[in-house]
């Protein structure tokens, strides 16, 4: 790349075959790119003197004795190595962003739970300031487990910047837009789309359209990879070439400004004199990434029976146990419904995983009232859970033609540790208290009679 833009205060390289509009097409590629001609070396990594003067930085995201299929990393040549993008740091309090384990005694976590949207306030808030976690499992000190979270966004960080030592960031936006400017370049997102922050990349985030709302999964474990197709076999679910990550941008820029870091659950905060985002060139494949999940190809059963909602699976993190994740990440989105005598919606089911939805538009099939986008629910592990009456009945009795499920996305964060509500989730985001009362109306069919459907 020869030719440059400036975009949101960086500068930024300039598409060119196999990018558009500043991004990169693939999941886990290699890539490379340069914002400047001649930043990037090649045929090495560390040459004695990198030309521009930059310093020679390589970002793990994997140990080094990692399996070659699983090792990340990526080589950055910046103009500040990251050791003058840290200074002494100060413990500060973000009150509402919480880390596992996080068990308080006042709060039950065991129970069929169900939120309406978190309401914006007048209360200005950053990325930082207006995180407001949910749920929490298993130990960020142990590196297993995760953390749910809603984030209101109503202004930008100018001068302030991040960095999660403790977790990548699963972002899907439900209101809003959002400008992740990371040290490796920029992505912006919107409802429909998602966002895949690494651990320990630095970044800022700009409000482009507002006030924003979205969900978070802070994935503490194993990172997220595309599951498995099986016999499913190369293609539909998600597909490689739709993941996009960013062209190099960089920030030449001195400013007094602000790193805060989470790391093991607290925030530390030290203040640098320039912007941390300094990358000219990099090449790798420890990255972040966007996906649209309009380009997500559904597999579904077509001719009876409603398969288990893991064939919905878009994203996994992996555990201990082989075929059992640490997160899943599930969409619902639109698509068709054609199984003969089958109850098509999911049925009723209890099982080792905590499943939180979110709904980002539209009704969720089994649940089509009181579900609202932006909203939240929660089944811990081995509690039963399943369509409303009416959603009973109604499946109970169709017309069993083909018929589209449309004007829907919602989507589940799963894992097999159970997820404890936090003190704002139990006592100020707004809880459905009468939820558990939608089943409440369900009757008893049985009446002994052969055969009778």
């Amino acid at each position: 790349m020869t030719s440059k833009i400036t975009l949101s205060g960086l500068t930024q390289a300039a598409t060119s075959v196999g990018t558009s509009a500043g991004y990169m097409p693939g999941f886990g590629n290699e890539f490379e790119t340069e914002a400047l001609p001649g930043a990037l070396p090649h045929g090495m990594n560390s040459p004695q003197k990198v030309n521009y003067g930059l310093y020679g930085e390589q970002l793990s995201g994997t140990a080094f004795t990692a399996p070659a299929h699983q090792n990340e990393r990526t080589w950055c040549y910046r103009i500040w190595p990251s050791v003058k993008h840290s200074s002494r740091y100060t413990k500060i309090d973000v009150p509402y962003w919480k880390s596992a384990p996080h068990i308080l005694p006042d709060v039950t976590s065991l129970g069929q739970y169900r939120w309406d949207p978190v309401p914006h306030t007048e209360e200005k808030l950053n990325w930082i300031t207006g995180m407001r976690t949910m749920t929490t499992a298993g130990d960020v000190n142990t590196q297993v487990g995760m953390a749910s979270h809603i984030y209101l966004a109503t202004e930008s960080m100018t001068d302030d910047y991040f960095f999660s030592a403790d977790s990548e960031l699963l972002v899907v936006p439900q209101e809003g837009r959002l400008r992740f400017a990371t040290e490796l370049g920029i992505i912006d997102i919107a409802p429909k789309e998602i966002a895949i922050i690494p651990r320990g990349l630095v970044y800022r985030v700009e409000v482009l359209e507002g006030p924003a709302r979205g969900f978070v999964c802070e994935n503490y474990g194993q990172k997220f990879e595309l599951p498995g197709r099986g016999p499913i076999g190369a293609n539909c679910m998600a597909n490689r070439r739709d993941f996009k990550s960013p062209v190099a941008a960089f920030e030449d820029r001195d400013a007094p400004s602000t790193v805060t870091v989470k790391w093991c659950g607290q925030f530390h905060r030290c203040e640098i004199d320039h912007s941390p985002l300094d990358v000219v060139a990099w090449h790798g494949n420890y990255a972040p990434v966007k996906y649209d999940l309009r380009t997500y190809c559904p597999v579904g059963s077509i001719l009876f029976d409603h398969p288990d909602p893991s064939i919905f699976t878009v994203l996994t993190a992996a555990s201990g146990v082989e075929g059992t994740a640490n997160i899943d990440f599930v969409l619902f989105r639109e698509r068709w419904m054609v199984a003969e005598d089958t109850f098509r919606p999911p049925w009723y089911h209890k099982n080792i995983m905590s499943e939180l939805m979110g709904n980002i538009y539209g009704q969720y099939d089994a649940k089509p009232q009181g579900f609202a986008p932006g909203g939240m629910s929660l089944h811990n592990m081995m509690l039963p859970h399943g369509p409303d009456r009416n959603a009973f009945e109604g499946a109970s009795n169709a017309n069993l033609k083909p018929e589209k499920l449309d004007n829907t996305m919602s989507f589940m964060f799963e894992t097999r540790f159970p997820q404890h509500l936090t003190e704002f989730a139990a006592k100020e985001a707004p809880l459905q208290d009468n939820y558990i009362d939608c089943w409440k109306d369900i009757e008893k069919k049985f009446d002994g009679t052969p055969g009778k459907k």
